[in-house]
């Protein structure tokens, strides 16, 4: 069989995603298996605000906040902010309080509107309202283990450090709209994480875990510069690298709950992500493309001229990826999701190409029953839907 010049091209492009897969395992190694120093950590215990902007009842939602309560750290008080008292998660804010009377937790209703995102405008009440100067902000689907605080706050002894974000690890029911969202985050997303670490350091945090200062937050504007920012998490680890301060990825895991969702319910929440990535890093989302393992291979088993190399593409694919997986998801984030379930990351990755290629089709996305368009990273509402979350 003869190869066109495309037929050529298809096998070169082809490699580019085992490299990204060797490429992320390298970084995973480098992350994970770095001996860090913990000794002192009971000396650095500066008093924290923690910031829990609420919309809604998230899965398992008294537990993921009961578990900031718990925390073994001398000085901090919760702060949570609401739009109205009608908000279902409200009762189960005051039954926290009641359960927890040694916290000090505070419930804020209402929020100025200064913006678009919704999140946002509660946390610059928040900020406000928080007696400290040293923040940790994270999604209300978070839950963590009782080391946290001094895990997350231990980076901030060094004076060059501006922010401290987090990686997390998937907590799924046996549902496979779960399941598929932990296992593209462990297997894949968190790769990338790593990936881009190795190769420039964090320029941005997640919003499994954002903490920094106020200080650091007034030097970019303060929470109000970020009020229509579709990404915030993002743009305030971008905004405060941009400045010269240093965003630390702690090796701390935290825990992220995803609800059973309906086939509709994931393709939509996956677009809505992949046009966020897009929309935050046009160039890095169009570079995605390279790390697109299987529809790559399935290519270039398609073009290969022998069955010995459409065997050694297709082999080499399910080889790499799984061992990228395994190394970053269960060896490195102990994610029990990706454990149990490894054999589902094709599957994922034959959805994820699609959904990448729609997120290039409308620069719309729906974010809790409303439809945005964005503008230069800023939302800007379109109409509403409601019923829809």
């Amino acid at each position: 069989m003869m190869l066109t010049i495309l037929g050529w091209l298809v096998l070169v492009v082809a490699c580019a995603p085992f490299a990204y897969y060797l490429f992320a395992i390298y970084s995973a190694w480098r992350f994970f298996g770095a001996k860090r120093e913990h000794a002192s950590l009971d000396e650095f215990t500066p008093p924290i605000s923690i910031l829990k902007p609420v919309s809604g009842l998230d899965a398992g939602a008294y537990e993921n906040f009961a578990s900031f309560c718990r925390q073994d750290y001398p000085n901090y008080e919760i702060l949570f902010g609401v739009n109205d008292a009608s908000d279902p998660a409200v009762p189960v804010i005051q039954r926290l309080i009641a359960d927890f009377p040694e916290r000090p937790i505070s419930l804020c209703v209402g929020a100025t509107r200064l913006g678009s995102n919704d999140k946002v405008n509660k946390l610059c009440r928040l900020a406000r309202e928080a007696r400290h100067d040293l923040f940790v902000v994270s999604d209300s689907d978070i839950r963590v283990g009782s080391s946290y605080l001094r895990a997350v706050v231990a980076p901030f002894r060094e004076a060059q450090v501006g922010a401290v974000t987090c990686m997390y690890r998937g907590l799924a029911p046996r549902q496979l709209g779960a399941e598929l969202e932990a296992i593209g985050a462990s297997s894949d997303f968190l790769a990338g994480v790593l990936a881009a670490r190795q190769l420039e350091g964090m320029r941005f945090a997640l919003g499994s875990t954002m903490a920094t200062t106020r200080p650091h937050l007034a030097e970019i504007g303060g929470f109000e510069a970020l009020v229509d920012q579709l990404a915030d998490d993002y743009e305030l680890g971008s905004r405060l690298a941009a400045r010269g301060w240093r965003v630390e990825l702690s090796p701390y895991t935290v825990e992220t709950v995803y609800p059973a969702q309906t086939a509709g319910s994931y393709i939509e929440h996956q677009l809505r992500w992949a046009r966020t990535i897009r929309l935050c890093r046009p160039a890095g989302a169009l570079g995605l493309l390279l790390t697109q393992g299987l529809p790559w291979s399935l290519a270039a088993a398609a073009a290969a001229p022998s069955w010995g190399m459409t065997a050694g593409y297709l082999g080499a694919y399910l080889l790499l990826r799984f061992l990228m997986a395994w190394t970053v998801g269960v060896w490195g984030l102990k994610d029990p999701v990706l454990k149990r379930r490894l054999w589902v990351v094709p599957l994922r990755d034959a959805l994820a190409f699609p959904i990448w290629l729609a997120s290039f089709a409308s620069n719309r996305i729906i974010w809790r029953g409303t439809q945005f368009t964005i503008r230069s990273g800023r939302m800007v509402p379109v109409a509403s839907r409601p019923g829809r979350s």
